[in-house]
């Protein structure tokens, strides 16, 4: 404890950090890095394996419904007629009275780009091996003193061998790579983690969902932070991990961090306390706009309320793909195939004039940008073409039926089975007051868990997880004390617009008349992993880090000694700290 007084932090950050790994992996993204680095990798959470099948295209992420239906554009239409409303710009179909130029596509010479920066040039990635010794080379080299071959058996000798060495391609590509594989190259895209869940579907089985996590944090650790296996045992894990993440994905986790990548310890913090630590706090009301998940909840005193959490299934990649249908409806949009649900290139494009466009504030939010194109068997190609109503899309965190999120599949039941053999017959346990538990439908911690609020705004969802926490003390302190984190929050006038929705949400008979937004302290996206590293680095008694050795012969044992099997209640042993 002394040394603890007078230490300097920064010494702390490199005398603890320099062993420890922290991981948050997201939906879209990942987050890793070495807690004493300041920020972390941000990589695209995905992979692109080699495939056989004759179909040469990027495979649909395992879609179920992307199309919008009637019902569902009206109500878009609506949606879109409400916001302009307010921010008072014209409706949907409403012509620009007495403007200079109409709301459709033509000359944009006029008007100047917002963003100068030039435009690096496009390149798919290359999905051939590298390093392929060309043995080619050295027999064309004449042999000192030797008899040389005929040229022309020379010359097709060598085209043979440089030909077979080029169809070598790479059995995965991870990361950003992966999203940049032109569609005539045989690969397949995959995401393990689609919407705060693990991406299991009838087309993406259990194993190879785990099988990808595994490989792309492997390979995270061999190619950004250079941990060799041989040295995996030095360091120690941290994950930081969304609340939306049920036991059974946690367990899956934490057993490919110790089994598979062989770190010795691991522990789990929850990304919303995560955040509270990366910016100082110990009370909040953590939003984390994320790209395909935005989660609410509350945090007094260091402790998370799980009463108070709640998901909305919308996130930034939801405001690029309204970003696109906005202006196609407008004609704004060039006449190119721009599909950001199966061209994965398509969506970097949307994400990009996004983040650079898109703002909330009121009147006409013009802008002139450079369009890529993608499209089969022509080179990428730029179309300058100026966009409009760029304040519409960010609303839609406000109004979700303009979003139209897509629908997946949720993991289905018989997955929970997969590895039944492998557990200790904890399936068939006596439980207190009654037979052995049923599998699913009637496990307590599935009852208790918050359900999803698909359809209500971010205003509303802050307002009700605040409210939920009963205690009007505890409700004027949260509503003076939101954050908003995740990518999505960078979003130029969001906290204005939040805490003017918020406020005008909160029921007239409440007595609470003051809402504030506070500055984040870092990168909103990169918060929760800071704060994850901050509480690996001072968590000197280290209780609840589970080892390597206990997690794979004994399970692990959480300090009465009590020997847990059972994954379904794995989340309240790995995250037993955080109340104690």
């Amino acid at each position: 404890m002394d040394y603890m007084k007078t230490v300097v932090p920064t010494n702390l950050f490199t005398e603890r950090g320099s062993n420890i790994v922290v991981i948050n992996p997201g939906s879209a993204n990942i987050r890793i890095g070495l807690a004493n680095q300041d920020t972390p990798f941000n990589i695209p959470h995905c992979i692109s394996r080699r495939t056989t099948q004759l179909p040469k295209r990027h495979v649909q992420d395992q879609m179920v419904n992307s199309q919008v239906t009637t019902a569902q554009h009206m109500e878009r239409e609506r949606a879109y007629d409400m916001i302009a409303s307010l921010l008072r710009i014209p409706f949907l179909d409403e012509e620009v009275a007495n403007s200079s130029y109409p709301r459709k596509m033509g000359r944009v010479d006029a008007y100047p780009p917002q963003n100068n920066t030039k435009e690096p040039e496009f390149t798919w990635t290359d999905v051939l091996e590298k390093n392929v010794p060309h043995s080619s080379t050295k027999e064309a080299e004449p042999n000192e003193g030797g008899t040389s071959e005929d040229p022309t058996l020379k010359e097709s000798k060598i085209k043979v061998e440089s030909n077979s060495s080029e169809r070598k391609y790479r059995e995965y590509i991870c990361g950003e790579e992966a999203l940049r594989i032109s569609p005539t190259e045989p690969y397949c895209l995959r995401r393990p983690i689609r919407r705060g869940h693990l991406n299991i579907s009838q087309l993406y089985p259990t194993q190879q969902v785990l099988e990808d996590l595994h490989t792309i944090w492997d390979w995270i650790l061999l190619e950004k932070l250079h941990i060799p296996h041989s040295m995996r045992n030095m360091y120690s894990a941290i994950l930081v991990l969304p609340e939306t993440f049920d036991s059974r994905e946690i367990k899956e986790m934490l057993s490919i961090v110790l089994r598979d990548l062989s770190f010795s310890s691991a522990v789990v913090h929850q990304e919303g306390l995560a955040a509270v630590f990366g910016n100082g706090l110990s009370t909040a009301c953590i939003v984390n706009i994320g790209a395909q998940v935005t989660s609410v909840i509350c945090v007094e005193d260091g402790v998370t309320i799980p009463t108070t959490q709640i998901s909305l299934r919308f996130g930034g990649e939801d405001i690029s793909r309204c970003l696109l249908w906005t202006q196609r409806h407008h004609q704004t949009w060039p006449p190119i195939r721009t599909d950001a649900l199966s061209k994965p290139v398509d969506l970097l494009m949307l994400n990009r004039l996004k983040e650079s466009y898109c703002q909330i504030k009121e009147g006409e939010v013009e802008a002139v940008a450079m369009v890529q194109s993608y499209e089969d068997g022509v080179p990428p190609g730029s179309h300058k073409t100026r966009l409009t109503a760029l304040n519409v899309p960010p609303m839609g965190l406000f109004y979700p039926t303009l979003l139209v999120p897509d629908i997946y599949p949720p993991p289905p039941r018989s997955w929970f089975n997969d590895y039944d053999d492998m557990l200790e017959d904890t399936w068939h346990m006596d439980f207190p007051g009654g037979s052995a538990f049923p599998m699913w439908e009637s496990y307590p911690i599935f009852q208790t868990k918050p359900k999803k609020e698909d359809n209500i705004g971010l205003a509303e969802a802050i307002t009700k997880s605040i409210l939920l926490t009963g205690r009007i003390d505890l409700q004027r302190k949260l509503f003076c004390s939101m954050q908003l984190i995740g990518g999505a929050a960078l979003s130029d006038g969001l906290i204005p617009a939040v805490e003017e929705r918020v406020l005008h949400a909160i029921p007239s008979h409440e007595a609470i008349d003051t809402v504030e937004v506070l500055q984040s302290r870092t990168n909103p996206a990169f918060v929760s992993w800071k704060g994850g590293a901050i509480l690996g680095i001072l968590d000197i008694s280290r209780d609840a880090w589970i080892h390597r050795e206990d997690w794979i012969k004994n399970g692990i044992h959480i300090r009465s000694g009590r020997k847990y099997k059972d994954s379904y209640y794995l989340q309240a042993q790995a995250m037993c700290y955080i109340n104690s």
